[in-house]
């Protein structure tokens, strides 16, 4: 299924994405930057034909921002209109804090759909540990309480994959409610592999050196170490120039596509001859 949408996956992947739907446990995907994560929730969407609704988290992310908040706006247009008296207290109230008032957020859209659809909470790790535990009472209950309307329960269980960097540990009560995966940089085959299936008429050659070159630079200790989405805007980038191979200038001169900080980019300049030598690019080292 997930094949059928372009994603290059393996074995670990096809059974933890399987188990998630048939048991309904949200999926909890951590690992490197770029290697990924946030990718097998939008090919799960496509392949169950199904909406993808996306909650980014940050830092200071509240409960507003993930379920629910009132049209203020236009509830006090509706007020102003009926300044003149005409509906009653009760029913003024009654019909500001109805449906028609509600904007409805990530979490809340998800649990209100007749056909479940793919829930992605992207990097859970930046939110803080309330958000957290607010997001544990969902997860656990499938239903949200609202003070002005009441409790609204989940028309369907929505396919949930959380993704994390482990910029900070999740909380064991978080990681007890759903299944685990872990996706570490891919090998040497599977990156080609993934080239040739995201890069249309890539260089057999070059895409071998560079899955070659990218397997040797994220050995060294870098501030940033790329990820397979640097490795596709490399080759893209290479491609466009109708190269077949990989030499000292090229690599030189296209290092900020694939490294994202200074410090990074001229370390790699300082090892260069060495990379490349690994790589097999041998010729015009200059």
């Amino acid at each position: 299924m997930l094949r059928t949408q372009g994603y290059v996956t393996d074995k670990s992947v096809e059974m933890s994405v399987y188990l998630s739907m048939q048991l309904e446990k949200p999926l909890l995907v951590e690992g490197p930057a770029g290697v990924g994560k946030t990718e097998i929730a939008k090919v799960l969407a496509g392949a169950l034909k199904t909406d993808l609704i996306r909650l980014q988290c940050y830092e200071g992310l509240d409960s507003t921002h993930a379920l629910y908040e009132w049209n203020y706006q236009h509830q006090l247009i509706y007020l102003k209109m009926h300044d003149n008296g005409d509906l009653s207290k009760e029913k003024l109230e009654e019909q500001i804090f109805s449906d028609k008032f509600l904007l409805k957020r990530p979490i809340l859209e998800a649990i209100s759909r007749e056909n479940p659809p793919v829930l992605l909470i992207d990097e859970i790790d930046r939110a803080d540990e309330e958000f957290e535990s607010f997001l544990l009472e969902v997860l656990s209950d499938w239903q949200i309480s609202i003070p002005e309307i009441g409790t609204i329960k989940a028309k369907s269980k929505p396919h949930i994959i959380l993704t994390g960097n482990r910029t900070r540990e999740l909380s064991e009560a978080l990681r007890r409610r759903c299944l685990y995966l872990w996706i570490e940089y891919p090998d040497f085959e599977k990156e080609l592999s993934i080239l040739h299936a995201k890069v249309h008429g890539l260089d057999q050659k070059l895409g071998e050196q560079i899955c070659a070159f990218m397997v040797e630079l994220r050995i060294f200790k870098l501030e940033k170490t790329p990820g397979v989405a640097e490795t596709l805007d490399w080759a893209r980038a290479l491609a466009a120039m109708h190269l077949t191979h990989l030499d000292r200038q090229i690599v030189e001169d296209t290092l900020g596509v694939i490294l994202k900080d200074w410090q990074d980019i001229r370390h790699t300049r300082d090892s260069l001859s060495e990379l490349l030598e690994k790589t097999g690019v041998i010729s015009r080292l200059g």
